[in-house]
């Protein structure tokens, strides 16, 4: 079914309704309305790495390990795998007139906001901090999604609009400041994307304001930017209880009924929240038009005709047992592997079975299931833990001692005990092993989102970057005793790392790499898998030099903008492979740039190692001659290749007119300049980079 059938389905529909009817249907909880055979709908559903908060699912690593992965193919084969089994979900719960809360077809994600700032508890909900490698992730991940068949699979929604990263105590009532030149050079590129290019079905409205306006009732950008430049053609979604914050926290309005007002005039068709429930109040008050009512009601059920709600679909015959199946969970732990960096390695990984007699496994997030799955996440049918999964990997022929060593956060495990009272356990497994692996970090309860993670003096962001203090003490306690230390770091965010790369041997980001993620990360640590993640932030070495977290001046923040060298930088990571740029021309055999403004890379490298390289080939650009250009060399373009030991082979890539472009102060994207630089190679082409790899990125100049 088309837009252009469904809307008109959707408007004979919406027509037969009283008032009070069509504004019932505004609110995520929508009720039956039984003389027209409309059954009741809960709109609010989520999918952020697999469906979530609605029992068995296949959990997948956390967004921001999929942003480290690098692959717009597999993001699209998780995104159809999701879909699928939402799709045999809502089969199954229909059939049994369960309309509940998270069994619906429209799914609030993902979440394409920038990780601008490490202390955002919400951050492991996003791509990254770059808006093309959110972009290039994020429209694939929609396709999967929403399908390509005759209806829609399930309908993705793009949040927050727009600009919107903490801090989470704030968000109800906070005003972020953009300029003109930040909202279009970092913050709405994503949203575009997924407006343009995957033809997402809904976009949510953030909690706070953007330059003085709400974001759920925003003249410039819901009007102006999102359905007249774009051409959005879907429905506009609230954050929960996001309208309430109007009259409450914000302070715009004075009641509910004007708050109701204010959104739907400016194009807000559904309310995650109360707030709406007001709306035939106000309708009685003269403050709402019957059309302003009638319009959302038709956006909303445009997309239910879309989603088949109202006759039969291609998707009716999925089956439940595609829920979690052995497909899909191999799909999860090929994204696991995929999302694994390794930043740190003195030659200690792979671990060598011939060496190793005992190792000793060692952390509270060691044995932890919540360590696995990050937030917003579903039940998987079975963990496995970092633990469960060197235990399996080890085999018969390796001892594998335990020892928990700390709480995440409290300074004792056992309350009667003393403070550090698992340390001298810690210290005596590691006297006793050849190696320690050593498991830290977070999980949602301590980043996340305000009112869901248990960090109330944060509320679910981070006051720093470092572990919490039982953790520092216990990675301390555990180096002092000489025996090679693996640091794994479980988190969602960018963690103060500088004493394990000073003495650790190595150091795995693992982030929350899904519910069976453990043994994925036993597999790379005994190389059987190759580590080929590449960092999608940029891993700070403390917060001196950043900007305020209220800030929202892109100046100082992400690499694009860095001034101040980072500990790890954004897009690198480690393999066991030994990658090399052999050589880097034009496919046009001309350094000249045409008008269309679009270039063809042929990149030539090679793997001097002796072991396979999974690697991620990226390319930047800084445009010359402008002072509009950002401060460091962009990314413009990837591409994950495989390279055998001593393989040599050539890869083309497209570098995008845009890339080529800058936005001036007015917003406005232009051609600018006199040429510019173009560096290929295996991350930034910075010197923090070419240290920590060994190799520099490859070069050339075009002209305009």
């Amino acid at each position: 079914m088309n837009r252009e059938e469904a809307r008109k389905k959707a408007t004979e529909l919406v027509d037969q309704m009283t008032i009070e009817e069509m504004a019932s249907q505004l609110r995520f909880d929508a009720p039956a309305i039984e003389r027209l055979g409309v059954p009741e709908y809960n709109w609010w559903n989520e999918c952020l790495h697999g469906s979530a908060r609605n029992g068995t699912a296949t959990v997948f690593p956390q967004a921001i390990g999929l942003g480290a992965t690098f692959d717009p193919e597999l993001m699209q084969e998780i995104g159809d795998c999701i879909s699928t089994e939402i799709r045999a979900r809502y089969n199954e719960a229909v059939k049994h007139e369960d309309r509940d809360i998270y069994k619906g077809l429209t799914v609030w994600s993902p979440n394409v906001n920038l990780f601008r700032d490490p202390r955002w508890g919400r951050g492991q909900e996003t791509y990254g901090e770059d808006p093309v490698l959110i972009s290039t992730l994020a429209v694939p991940f929609i396709k999967g999604l929403q399908g390509n068949g005759q209806h829609l699979k399930t309908a993705a929604c793009a949040k927050h609009f727009a600009v919107h990263s903490g801090p989470e105590a704030l968000r109800h009532h906070f005003d972020a400041k953009a300029s003109m030149k930040d909202l279009w050079e970092t913050y709405l590129p994503a949203f575009e994307a997924c407006v343009k290019d995957a033809q997402v079905e809904s976009v949510m409205g953030a909690y706070n304001r953007t330059n003085g306006e709400p974001c759920c009732a925003h003249g410039y950008l819901m009007q102006e930017v999102l359905r007249t430049r774009w051409n959005f053609q879907g429905h506009f979604v609230s954050d929960c209880w996001a309208i309430q914050d109007f009259h409450q926290n914000h302070k715009i309005t004075d009641t509910p009924e004007k708050s109701a007002q204010l959104a739907l005039e400016k194009g807000c068709d559904l309310n995650c929240g109360c707030t709406y429930q007001k709306i035939v109040d106000a309708y009685q008050e003269g403050l709402v038009p019957k059309e302003n009512i009638r319009r959302a009601a038709i956006h909303l059920f445009t997309t239910r005709y879309l989603l088949g709600m109202f006759e039969e679909t291609e998707y009716d015959s999925i089956p439940f047992e595609e829920v979690d199946s052995r497909a899909h969970r191999a799909l999860a732990s090929r994204a696991a592997r995929e999302s694994i960096v390794l930043l740190k390695n003195d030659g200690i990984l792979p671990l060598d079975r011939q060496k190793i007699h005992t190792i000793g496994v060692i952390g509270p997030n060691a044995n932890s299931r919540r360590a696995l799955i990050g937030n917003y996440h579903g039940t998987s049918s079975g963990y496995i833990t970092v633990l469960d999964g060197v235990e399996i990997a080890a085999g018969e022929e390796i001892r594998v001692l335990y020892a928990q060593g700390s709480d995440k956060i409290k300074d004792r495990v056992e309350s009667l005990a003393r403070p550090n009272d698992r340390i001298s356990e810690a210290q005596t497994v590691a006297e006793h092993s050849d190696v320690v692996i050593l498991c830290l970090g977070l999980d949602e309860t301590l980043e996340g989102e305000e009112g869901d993670a248990g960090n109330a003096y944060a509320s679910g962001d981070k006051m720093d970057l470092r572990l919490p203090k039982p953790q520092e003490v216990l990675l301390e306690k555990v180096l002092e005793t000489g025996t090679p230390t693996v640091v794994c770091m479980m988190s969602g965010s960018a963690m103060d790392l500088r004493l394990s790369d000073e003495k650790a041997a190595a150091v795995l980001q693992t982030w929350y790499p899904g519910g069976r993620g453990g043994l994925d990360v036993a597999r790379i640590l005994f190389g059987e898998e190759c580590p080929s993640g590449k960092l999608p932030v940029t891993f700070y070495r403390d917060l001196e030099g950043m900007p305020e977290f209220t800030d929202y001046s892109m100046q100082g923040r992400t690499y694009r903008f860095l001034d101040r060298e980072p500990l790890y930088p954004f897009g690198y990571g480690l393999g066991y492979g030994k990658p090399r740029i052999v050589s880097l021309q034009t496919a046009e055999h001309s350094t000249l740039l045409s008008q269309e403004g679009e270039l063809t890379l042929v990149v030539e490298a090679v793997n001097q190692g002796s072991m396979p390289a999974e690697e991620v080939l990226q390319i930047y650009v800084h445009v010359d001659g402008t002072p509009d250009e950002v401060r460091n060399p962009k990314l413009a373009a990837f591409a994950r290749i495989t390279l055998q030991p001593g393989e040599q082979k050539k890869t083309q890539i497209r570098i995008p007119q845009k890339a080529f472009c800058v936005v001036n102060e007015k917003g406005e994207t232009v051609r600018e300049g006199t040429g510019a630089h173009i560096y290929a190679g295996f991350g930034q082409p910075d010197e923090r980079t070419a240290l920590l790899t060994g190799t520099k990125s490859s070069g050339l100049t075009v002209q305009f």
